[in-house]
């Protein structure tokens, strides 16, 4: 099969891989579309290293069709159209997918789309409900909100009757209010710490930028709010404000949805897709898919995103 080759990091050169083998549990895919994330970037720059025994090739969530089944797999046959989260080799035109991720593809959604569902759409499900425990009235500070992560993480806070605020570029805030955020502010012109204390402060920020953003973070949180970071764009040390974390009973949790235990993300993902998919057809969330690349156009799709020039998704198509 023809795969990014994991030796030629960070150059992003395509090469031919052998075709992986199913092991009990698992489907092996025809790749059509794959997503890509920043964790792809940091693990093409050597920062973010696949879990011990995945494959080393980027890509964490695919769409395409099932050419074969492993042992002990119900549900699926050979033939059949799905989706789902990988722990690593979706840029490839072949693919394992264990069959507890695996989702049947809609009619009403193509590859490229349902190839930009599971790995933003989880992580902020993961965030926002599961450790979060976002709940009508309640005030969110989404940053990066014009990444895949941020879009899908504004319009599930606002489907649960929370206040919304968010950080982007300039150009993007009028994208991000259109997806729901009460407030967008410019990361590189406005002291959103004092913004959104003016606003009332946040009881939970979803923050995949990391470094200094901390200290700012600590300033608009509200008593007993929490802060789960999920990205270091910013670098992995900052201060922390112990007297401020102690007095206002501030919580800091570190969140990865990658490394989770098979079965909580199949959890998880049951959870996120029976709202998800429905919601999608009806209309009551969107789609953000931004831009779609050729697989042999992968370093030009990372360096797109590096530029942060996208509003949502980018795919890669097979």
């Amino acid at each position: 099969m023809l795969a990014v080759d994991p030796a030629s990091y960070p150059d992003l050169q395509l090469s031919a891989q052998p075709v992986p083998m199913p092991a009990a549990g698992q489907l092996l895919v025809r790749v059509r579309a794959a997503g890509i994330n920043r964790a792809d970037l940091a693990q093409a720059a050597g920062k973010y290293p696949p879990p011990a025994g995945e494959s080393a090739i980027l890509g964490l969530e695919i769409a395409g069709e099932v050419i074969a089944i492993g042992p002990e797999v119900k549900g699926f046959a050979p033939g059949a159209r799905v989706f789902g989260l990988v722990a690593g080799g979706g840029y490839a035109e072949c693919c394992l997918l264990d069959a507890a991720l695996a989702r049947p593809l809609p009619e009403w959604l193509d590859w490229a789309a349902a190839a930009s569902l599971p790995e933003a759409w989880l992580t902020a499900w993961l965030n926002l409900i599961e450790i979060g425990r976002i709940q009508p009235g309640m005030r969110a500070l989404i940053h990066a909100g014009a990444s895949g992560v941020g879009a899908a993480a504004i319009q599930l806070a606002k489907a649960r009757g929370a206040w919304v605020a968010t950080t982007a570029s300039a150009g993007k805030l009028d994208w991000c209010r259109g997806l729901g955020a009460d407030l967008a502010l410019d990361y590189a012109r406005d002291d959103f710490a004092a913004e959104i204390r003016a606003a009332g402060g946040a009881d939970l920020i979803l923050d995949g930028v990391g470094g200094d953003y901390l200290v700012a973070n600590q300033r608009c949180l509200n008593p007993d709010g929490q802060l789960i970071l999920i990205g270091l764009l910013r670098g992995t040390l900052a201060e922390l404000n112990l007297g401020l974390m102690l007095v206002k009973r501030q919580r800091l949790q570190g969140s990865t949805l990658r490394s989770l235990p098979l079965e909580q993300k199949a959890r998880l993902s049951a959870d996120l897709y029976a709202d998800l998919l429905p919601g999608l057809e009806q209309g009551r969330y969107r789609l953000t898919l931004d831009k779609i690349f050729a697989l042999t156009e992968v370093a030009e799709a990372h360096r797109y995103i590096a530029a942060n020039q996208n509003l949502g998704k980018v795919v890669l198509q097979m």
